[in-house]
């Protein structure tokens, strides 16, 4: 069995969230001279990207590596000789010889009334906002020397904080109209809840007919959120609630931590992008005073074998039982922005949905049953906490149907930021931990479920396992260390295909049950494709209804976040390219340095089986506990 290379996977091309070190650009090279010093730069380049090549710093607000061009808060501003006005230095491209200059008094000026305009609306004060010390507003406000309002402050709150969402609170007081958040929502991932409304002074930042966030579109991914410069938009923050259960001696509190958060937090307590501290947040955790500390990555490789077990089934259905109502391809579920995606725009490809929960569900549900069951704790004395990336997992974890323990199965999601400002609450400089293990009776995971945190990983760590299934082989046999390369990277859309070729193996015994052989797969070509952001996967959607290449794909890799878990929406602030790359890094780096790397190899997944799970994948008990179902009216219950 050989994988082909990667190819380029539509006609359409994909939406690029990760932007090269340089623009495309046309023509050659220009010199230019910027505060007396030349600079060759090729053309096209802006003045920003220029200077900033240079190491030389211009302040900006509205501007963003993610997102597209605004110009819209002019604190970039520098002299052009010959230009009788300032000029915004993000959005003039350099296309002819030119004089630059980018300190000079009149550009300094010009910054600090900018500044002084924008505080002069900017309602609260910084102690007690969310963002007080990670805020560009006053970074910028410090940098620029500003002690005074020279045009007034406003002493009135003028806007109503909406939280009536799970994920995401918007307090417009404190919004300074550079217009990021729209972007993001629009451009990047093309859901488009907010919008720039009225014009001049009445210019507002809204929602369709001004209605509160829970009750229009958006799906929860918090991107906005990551991207917000002021404290103007973050998370619903649950960890006031949290302390309230650990402090109670009549709970039994337990919490799961995800790949994600751990190649992340350490960002919060002054590391650079790209270090793991999954030992070091096991210490901190108990530490604070959780009774257990859980890995989700056990219920990651639960996830790879019901939703692998799951796509067998489907294709067996199809290709020997010709059953026509089988709907390929099958897509993954366990990125709750994602679902909340196709809920809205989608509905009618809700069946090729994988029925698997999230990780984050699939343990909520264990912990309520078998966990609760082996410690002879009572279900309702348990709260289940879950560390995500996400914001959007706090309201997968409140959706009402996810019961199926017969309580509420997970309890509270908590994200990486909320996390470290309970580690940092406790007096604990997370850095300094030692490093500790997970809790029984879950055990370690595997390096599989490590690498769901980037995108492409879900994807990677089924065809670990769905390739030694099928062809008895050694997945080390067939990708060098079992890393399958031609799905990761940050490409907006990728499609692999994996011949599996005349030589099949025996059927595993934990999936006996289901099929008698492999000798329908002999010959076939599994082709597989991964999406990350929703606007890649609005291509991919539109690529399928037209009947393109992607609609014979057999299993597709969805994300919400660009660069899948790495980048949600509850990750430390700031995020670019070059952070999403590293913090990929720290967790495939991880991964290989795990002797256990497939999911179908955890033994405690084998036991669970056993013990618990006792008819196997996608038998009725896993079905009750670890699957989502139809509702009578046929409506998708995520």
């Amino acid at each position: 069995m050989e994988n082909k290379e990667n190819r380029a996977p539509i006609s359409q091309k994909p939406h690029m969230v990760e932007k090269p070190a340089h623009p495309e650009h046309i023509g050659g090279s220009i010199t230019v001279e910027i505060n007396e010093k030349k600079i060759t730069v090729p053309m096209g380049t802006t003045i920003l990207e220029a200077c900033r090549e240079n190491q030389i710093h211009i302040p900006t607000l509205c501007h963003h590596e993610d997102l597209c061009i605004a110009g819209v808060c002019r604190l970039c501003v520098v002299e052009v000789e010959g230009m009788r006005t300032l000029q915004a230095s993000c959005a003039y491209p350099i296309t002819s010889p030119m004089k630059i200059k980018t300190s000079t008094p009149m550009v300094r000026k010009a910054r600090r009334h900018i500044l002084d305009l924008m505080l002069s609306e900017h309602y609260g004060e910084c102690y007690s906002c969310v963002r007080n010390n990670n805020c560009e507003l006053q970074k910028l406000a410090n940098e620029y020397g500003v002690d005074s309002y020279t045009f007034g402050h406003v002493k009135e709150s003028q806007h109503q904080i909406d939280d009536s969402s799970y994920s995401v609170v918007r307090d417009m007081d404190k919004c300074i109209l550079c217009k990021r958040c729209v972007r993001t929502c629009i451009d990047l991932q093309e859901v488009g809840v907010l919008e720039a409304i009225n014009r001049g002074d009445k210019t507002t930042i809204s929602t369709f007919m001004e209605k509160p966030l829970a009750d229009v579109i958006c799906i929860n991914c918090g991107q906005c959120i990551n991207r917000c410069p002021t404290g103007a938009l973050h998370e619903k923050d649950d960890s006031d609630d949290i302390w309230n259960v650990i402090d109670d001696p009549t709970k039994h509190v337990v919490i799961q931590t995800a790949p994600s958060p751990r190649a992340a937090i350490g960002e919060e307590f002054g590391l650079p992008a790209g270090h793991s501290m999954t030992g070091q947040m096991n210490t901190a955790l108990k530490r604070i005073g959780f009774d257990a500390v859980f890995d989700t990555n056990f219920t990651a490789d639960l996830t790879i074998i019901e939703e692998g077990t799951e796509l067998i089934l489907r294709l067996y259905k199809a290709l020997v039982e010709k059953d026509n109502s089988v709907s390929l391809p099958q897509f993954t579920s366990c990125s709750p922005g994602w679902v909340k995606y196709i809920e809205h725009f989608y509905p009618e490809y809700l069946p090729n949905m994988s029925s698997a929960k999230s990780p984050q569900q699939m343990f909520g549900a264990l912990i309520k049953t078998f966990y609760a069951d082996k410690i002879g704790v009572d279900p309702k004395d348990v709260v289940s906490v879950a560390v995500m990336p996400c914001s959007a997992k706090k309201f997968e974890c409140n959706r009402p149907e996810m019961d199926d323990s017969g309580f509420k199965d997970v309890d509270y999601g908590l994200t990486t930021r909320e996390l470290a400002k309970m580690i940092k609450e406790a007096g604990i400089h997370l850095p300094e931990m030692p490093k500790s293990h997970f809790d029984s009776p879950f055990g370690d995971a595997s390096g599989a479920g490590l690498i769901f945190g980037a995108t492409g990983g879900v994807m990677e760590a089924a065809i670990r396992s769905v390739v030694e299934f099928v062809t008895g082989a050694k997945a080390e046999d067939i990708f060098e260390k079992a890393n399958v390369l031609p799905v990761r990277g940050f490409e907006g859309v990728k499609i692999v295909e994996l011949p599996i070729g005349d030589k099949v193996g025996p059927v595993p015994e934990l999936i006996k049950h289901l099929v008698p052989n492999w000798d329908w797969l002999k010959g076939a070509t599994l082709k597989v494709a991964v999406a990350h952001g929703t606007a890649n996967a609005k291509k991919v959607m539109e690529n399928i209804i037209a009947g393109g290449e992607l609609a014979s794909c057999h299993f597709i890799e969805f994300m919400a976040c660009p660069g899948g878990c790495i980048g949600g929406g509850g990750q430390p602030i700031p995020t670019t390219p070059e952070i999403r790359k590293k913090r990929a890094e720290a967790i495939y780096a991880e991964d290989e340095s795990l002797e256990l790397r497939k999911s179908h190899d955890n033994p405690f997944v084998v036991q669970i089986y056993k013990e618990f799970l006792t008819d196997g994948p996608c038998g009725h008990k896993s079905h009750e506990l670890l699957h989502t179902h139809y509702t009578k009216r046929g409506k998708y219950i995520a």
